[in-house]
């Protein structure tokens, strides 16, 4: 069984790209483990501005545009913590993301909080997890 975390763009993008490491919630989870990021149907047109304000040098990174509605990358949630050194978190819960990867998008629905993706469907899409590129950590690890 994996789970899948659904997150509004254009944060979703910079979680599965490992940019930002810590995912903001209102409430605590035990969830640990493997976990597909699903992009939700909402882009935040204010948040990527405020992306930009604060970080910069991310101007030449960010897409132009967003994926929405589906699977878009896949990270190991290691921790819930209510502090954290990144300067992306603000709290109360952060999830801690360890190994991102981006995937190719696939059309899925989403729902609140964690929730489970059929064990045939998330073969299919962890198929697509790139390996790791030379010094980098494998997801699992």
């Amino acid at each position: 069984m994996v789970m899948a975390l659904s997150i509004r763009q254009p944060w979703a993008w910079l979680v599965a790209n490992g940019i930002k490491p810590v995912e903001n919630r209102t409430w605590p989870t035990r969830h640990r483990g493997p976990t597909l990021i699903h992009a939700g149907l909402v882009f935040e047109p204010q948040a990527a501005a405020q992306i930009l304000r604060v970080f910069p040098e991310l101007r030449d990174r960010l897409p132009q545009q967003y994926e929405l509605g589906g699977i878009v990358g896949i990270v190991n949630v290691v921790n819930c913590v209510k502090r954290h050194e990144s300067r992306w978190f603000t709290g109360p819960y952060g999830f801690v993301c360890m190994h991102a990867r981006p995937l190719p998008f696939r059309r899925w629905p989403g729902a609140l909080g964690f929730f489970r993706v059929p064990d045939d469907e998330a073969g299919v899409i962890l198929r697509t997890v790139p390996a790791p590129q030379p010094g980098q950590k494998g997801l699992f690890e």
